[in-house]
């Protein structure tokens, strides 16, 4: 899918990224967008100038932010339409009653605007396959064509509104090759944010198990060892001095075995065993003979 143009999303450019995926090649900017925002907003003041331009409702007009774009970088359903004019494309709403009266199978049409709220992205026929060319994704979805009706109905009961692309859409390479060839896709794109949370999650397993080796060697720079390195060292040397008294006590015991097994079998040798033991006791075997 690398012929594929995809635009991936930057701010709040879905617009921009919506129109360039859709031509399937860089043909709208910010700037130019920008441009015919404000010459939709003159248009507007020009239409309520003819009210009177004292009149109550032409200073409120004035006051009031363009409807056409903001500062984040939207842009309204009419940029849109006017920047697709240019290529003598139009945009029906897909669920109005004209175009059902039509009764289009979706799957005949060329491509879908979809819009909810502030974002917009497009669905595209590229060759025989149809593919969801979302921003938000990591890169373009598969659609089959049994599955698009569902795709798009699913949509609208998510509350998007849906826009029919009238017109013929410029050449593109991806539309070419994939008129002779046939893609699959075995693994489906993820939204942006989704795959960051995942980088960010191994990025931070991996700091963890680093830390985690890393903690017996840890300084605070001045060769000596931090608080919890001293706690950690001491409770190693408690656990060391317990295991070797239990080792002697081991001994100690098995040292009376054998003297009582070989005073028992010999009667040759006197075992004294001092019992006033202290930790870390201390075996002393006196051999007198007879």
């Amino acid at each position: 899918m690398e012929s594929i143009f995809h635009e991936k999303q930057e701010g709040s450019l879905c617009a921009q990224h919506c129109l360039n995926n859709l031509l399937q090649g860089e043909y709208f900017s910010p700037v130019e967008l920008s441009s015919i925002a404000h010459q939709l907003d003159e248009e507007e003041r020009m239409r309520m100038a003819e009210g009177g331009v004292t009149s109550e409702d032409y200073r409120t007009f004035l006051q009031q932010p363009s409807g056409n774009m903001d500062d984040s970088g939207f842009f309204s359903i009419q940029v849109i339409s006017n920047a697709l004019k240019v290529w003598g494309l139009e945009l029906i709403l897909f669920n109005s009653p004209e175009y059902q009266r039509l009764g289009i199978d979706p799957i005949n049409e060329r491509s879908f605007i979809c819009n909810y709220k502030e974002h917009w992205f497009t669905v595209r026929k590229l060759g025989k396959q149809w593919f969801n060319l979302n921003s938000l994704l990591t890169g373009p979805e598969l659609i089959s064509d049994t599955y698009l009706a569902l795709f798009l109905a699913q949509l609208q009961q998510e509350g998007y509104s849906i826009f029919v692309v009238k017109g013929d859409l410029p050449d593109c390479e991806a539309d070419q090759l994939l008129q002779m060839i046939r893609v699959q896709q075995m693994h489906r794109p993820k939204l942006i944010g989704e795959e960051l949370a995942q980088l960010k999650d191994q990025r931070v397993q991996k700091t963890d198990l680093e830390q985690s080796l890393e903690v017996s060697h840890s300084y605070d720079g001045t060769g000596i060892l931090d608080e919890d390195e001293e706690n950690l060292q001491r409770a190693l040397a408690l656990s060391r001095q317990e295991i070797d008294m239990e080792d002697e006590e081991a001994d100690l015991r098995r040292a009376i075995r054998l003297s009582m097994q070989d005073n028992n079998s010999q009667n040759r040798y006197h075992i004294y065993v001092k019992s006033q033991l202290q930790v870390p006791m201390h075996l002393k075997l006196i051999q007198v003979m007879i």
